[in-house]
């Protein structure tokens, strides 16, 4: 069956409030790590992650960082307005260079009570800056705002750090504090961009880097910057009304080459969503590059479905790679820039990753379909242990690693 015909209702299953984790753990690698491999389940916890990964086996992780892109506004009347920063406004315009624009910058947004903004412009003074605000367009679905502040000077990375705050889930249903600051942060976020935390890597520590380093274990990383898409519910009854989001991915060539040369050979394993959408991407990317290596790099890019439309024409993993490389060497790019908006559903076979590391997701979301298409209807088994068993669930919940 094609995962557009897929009913999410088959996808759900009950989530009690208590099992919700509001906080994370004191120590990040004392979360639980329950662990799914040939059809049977055991636990651990996240500081002995090293014992349950083979030697020279290579990891995985998003770097990305997420920014402070939550903005409180008042109006004249006092009523707070939020705006949600979602993505740098225009085509052309990447995250590195919208964060380091100076004295104003466009955003599209999302802006809570957008009903009780009447005046042209808001202003949040804060002791650093003096932000202000403006409708300049509405979208479909967001609103485009230009953004100005003084001192002039300061990057709007800055200006969010000054004036923003953490963007934590709303399941989460209570504000941000000063935990979160740092908690809902991996300890290797690098790269400015999300909006939300690639929450599997919440519970690695330098402590569990050391122990992976002496056995061996390759780390590699890719950038993918989490959107608020992430959160978005699936409405529809069927998969096939559900407009998959997008997500911009970075990833350097010798990420790339590192891949291919452990293929087939060692494990690898995708810690988190992100990561293993990104580089399932990149063999689809691989594969339309050989089909016609005349592509532009947008014309790589993955669209929901269209994985399920190249089956006919699947080509070996390490061929893939290679045309992906030998393409960027053509285009003389160092690293691949994009988006991808890839479904990972059941269905689906896993072309580069065999294991994945992730957190317990939300009932009915896509996140969920994309542990599905790995651990096939054995997702039921994995959810009604760590429910009897009182692991902890979302964001700041405990995780697994659920191998192929």
């Amino acid at each position: 069956m094609h995962p557009k015909l897929l009913s999410i209702k088959d996808f759900s299953y009950d989530l009690p409030e208590d099992r919700i984790a509001k906080y994370p753990l004191a120590e990040r690698d004392l979360s639980k790590l329950l662990i799914y491999k040939d059809g049977n389940i055991s636990e651990d916890i996240y500081r002995n992650i090293d014992q349950h990964i083979p030697s020279n086996s290579l990891l995985i992780f998003n770097n990305t960082k997420v920014i402070q892109a939550r903005l409180m506004f008042e109006n004249y009347k006092g009523v707070k307005i939020e705006i949600f920063c979602l993505e740098p406004a225009g085509e052309k315009q990447d995250m590195v260079t919208a964060m380091a624009q100076t004295g104003s910058t466009r955003w599209n947004c999302m802006i809570g009570r957008a009903n009780k903004w009447k005046e042209k412009i808001l202003e949040k003074p804060t002791p650093e800056v003096v932000l202000t605000a403006e409708i300049v367009a509405k979208t479909s679905d967001a609103f485009v705002i230009e953004f100005k502040w003084e001192p002039e000077h300061l990057t709007f990375a800055e200006v969010l750090e000054h004036a923003g705050e953490m963007p934590i889930p709303p399941y989460l249903k209570r504000n941000p504090d000063e935990t979160d600051l740092s908690r809902y942060q991996t300890v290797y976020a690098h790269h400015e961009g999300s909006v939300a935390a690639p929450t599997a890597g919440l519970h690695f520590t330098d402590n569990i880097f050391e122990k992976l380093k002496d056995q061996n274990v390759q780390c590699d990383y890719i950038t993918l910057h989490v959107g608020a898409g992430t959160f978005k519910p699936v409405k529809a009854d069927q998969m096939d009304g559900h407009e998959m989001h997008e997500e911009l991915m970075d990833v350097k060539m010798d990420m790339i080459k590192s891949l291919r040369q452990n293929l087939g050979t060692n494990p690898v394993i995708s810690v988190g969503t992100t990561s293993l959408r990104t580089i399932e991407s990149l063999y689809w990317m691989g594969l339309k590059a050989k089909l016609n290596p005349k592509y532009s790099l947008q014309e790589l890019e993955i669209k929901q479905w269209e994985v399920y439309e190249l089956t006919e024409s699947e080509i070996p993993a390490d061929e893939a790679l290679k045309a992906l490389l030998d393409w960027m060497k053509k285009n003389d790019l160092e690293k691949l820039v994009c988006k991808t908006q890839i479904m990972i559903a059941p269905g689906y076979k896993l072309k580069i990753a065999n294991a994945l590391v992730t957190n317990f997701h939300q009932p009915g979301s896509t996140l969920l379909l994309l542990v599905s298409a790995i651990a096939g209807e054995e997702w039921r088994k994995i959810y009604d242990y760590a429910l009897a068993h009182q692991f902890r669930f979302l964001s700041y919940g405990d995780g697994s690693i659920i191998w192929a």
